[in-house]
């Protein structure tokens, strides 16, 4: 397996990401897969191997994997502004869909929380992306949205670091307005007849998980929803989950290891 840093750019904003290969020389395309993290909780983890660390287990079942930054995360420009983030996964998409490595009809997203959202939303409107999971996937975002709250919202974005520019947003209520555009309930159904996967935790302290079955209820076939007992929010360091999800891609041919 090997790596390579990406720098990518959306609306202006530069984006960090890492891209893993599997190394098998006698492949000649690989498929692929893109991560997507969620909000930050503004908390650092040393224990926490992050996401790089997912991305190599996905490798190792032979598919090219990247990972990045969205805007006001991490090493990457900007501020938070999730619907931004819909063009910040564009913009890896088309990278991806660039690459002379990738097997065009097995271009996948993985999403968390935010990030499944996100997923969810450009999958909709985007028939490159040949399938989706979703995990801990909020249906809306109505209490982000509120806008006798926005204050309070703005704060909270800047105080865990992802609002770094005093002066943003410009305009706060366009700002709330591209929150409520970001729907899950209302874009799912368009998934279909490419393959979703919904996995949600039944503690979920953050997501309630009714939310996974509204989606669930809201999708079309193909779809499965997988609630792991016990499980909270943070389902990328749930085993559990993660055996779940990687079992689905292998079982659908999601991996140079097992075919097309």
């Amino acid at each position: 397996m090997t790596s390579k840093s990406i720098t990518l750019e959306a609306d202006g904003i530069e984006l960090i990401g890492q891209l893993y290969l599997p190394g098998d020389d006698k492949l000649l395309s690989y498929p692929a897969v893109c991560i997507c993290h969620g909000i930050p909780s503004g908390i650092a983890d040393s224990d926490d191997p992050g996401y790089p660390a997912l991305a190599e287990r996905f490798a190792g079942l032979g598919s090219m994997v990247a990972v990045f930054n969205f805007r006001g995360c991490g090493l990457s420009g900007g501020n938070f502004d999730l619907r931004g983030w819909t063009r910040d996964l564009k913009a890896v998409i088309d990278y991806l869909w660039s690459l002379a490595e990738i097997d065009r009809s097995r271009l996948s997203l993985l999403g968390f929380s935010a990030g499944a959202a996100v997923s969810l939303c450009v999958a909709a409107g985007d028939s490159r992306v040949s399938a989706v999971a979703a995990c801990a996937c909020p249906a809306e975002f109505t209490m982000l949205a509120d806008s006798g709250r926005i204050n309070n919202t703005i704060e909270y974005f800047r105080g865990i670091g992802i609002i770094r520019d005093k002066d943003f947003p410009i305009n706060p209520d366009e700002w709330l307005d591209g929150i409520r555009q970001v729907s899950p309930l209302n874009c799912i159904a368009r998934i279909a007849p490419r393959p979703l996967l919904l996995v949600h935790g039944s503690e979920d302290d953050l997501v309630d998980v009714a939310d996974a079955t509204r989606l669930f209820q809201q999708a079309r076939e193909p779809k499965q929803l997988v609630i792991v007992d016990g499980a909270g929010h943070r389902l990328r360091r749930d085993e559990r989950a993660m055996r779940e999800v990687m079992g689905w891609f292998e079982s659908r041919g999601w991996s140079s290891l097992t075919g097309a």
